[in-house]
């Protein structure tokens, strides 16, 4: 509706991010046609449970940012493939792309996630959860501008600031040609990474029928196989690569359009 095109174009967001146009796009291209227009699973889903919502001090709330449209879209495939309707199972689906997800869900709602600009792992550009204290010191250093910080946290953080890439693919090139320091960094993301699906499976208290791996990351047998040694004891391991997010746009559009799925409004 008309607020949610404002809201987009006057930057009132969650989160700064390009799919925020996908939206605009779709009712500017959908309009003069005379045909709706959806958008599915923003960045911004928020199925919270409250208590997730509390972080240490009153002052920062823990909030609901999360790469939704794969990690909703990587779910239904696993229950699919579980042969188990989505509403009866919990999964842990982990988005490792550019940033990082790890989300329990309970019978298909995201109850939490580390937000992959704030916390949790470090990934191929952002920083993941930092000291705390060190990084007020930081902050008030002089070393850095507002926007520079900012941008060494999401965008030039992870595995570019330590390997000068974001590309897992060169990492794994430095670690096949005997470059300990790479298989050093890249072995640290895999172990954060498993960490943070130990810690989803508390959320879920243990009961998880499926861990699902996704995202361009997953493409990576390397890092697949680091994380599922693990986590594996944990439940079955399933990998979905890429991130396929044209595919399911198009598919959630679709649930509603065959009516298996009711519209919401902004």
């Amino acid at each position: 509706d008309e607020k949610l095109l404002r809201d987009i174009e006057e930057n009132r967001v969650q989160a700064d991010h390009i799919s925020n146009i996908g939206a605009v796009l779709a009712f500017r291209l959908a309009e003069p046609a005379g045909i709706p227009s959806f958008f599915v699973d923003p960045v911004s889903v928020d199925e919270f449970d409250e208590v997730a919502r509390i972080s240490g001090i009153p002052e920062i709330p823990r909030v609901s940012l999360v790469h939704a449209l794969n990690v909703k879209a990587t779910a239904r495939k696993a229950a699919a493939q579980l042969g188990r309707p989505l509403s009866e199972i919990n999964l842990i689906v982990a988005h490792l792309g550019g940033g990082i997800s790890i989300c329990p869900l309970l019978k298909g709602r995201i109850i939490d996630v580390n937000n992959a600009n704030e916390g949790g792992p470090f990934s191929p550009e952002r920083a993941g959860s930092l000291p705390c204290s060190s990084l007020v010191k930081l902050c008030f250093s002089g070393q850095f501008t507002y926007e520079e910080l900012k941008k060494r946290l999401v965008g030039n953080g992870g595995l570019t600031a330590y390997m000068g890439t974001h590309d897992t693919r060169e990492v794994e090139a430095r670690i096949q040609s005997g470059d300990e320091e790479a298989r050093l960094i890249y072995a640290a993301m895999a172990y954060q990474i498993a960490k943070e699906i130990g810690a989803a499976s508390t959320v879920l208290k243990g009961d998880v029928d499926g861990i699902c791996l996704t995202g361009g990351v997953a493409r990576s047998e390397m890092m697949v196989e680091w994380i599922r040694e693990r986590v594996g004891f944990l439940a079955e391991v399933m990998v979905f690569p890429g991130e396929n997010e044209l595919e399911s746009l198009a598919l959630g559009a679709l649930r509603v359009l065959r009516k298996e799925e009711e519209s919401l409004v902004y």
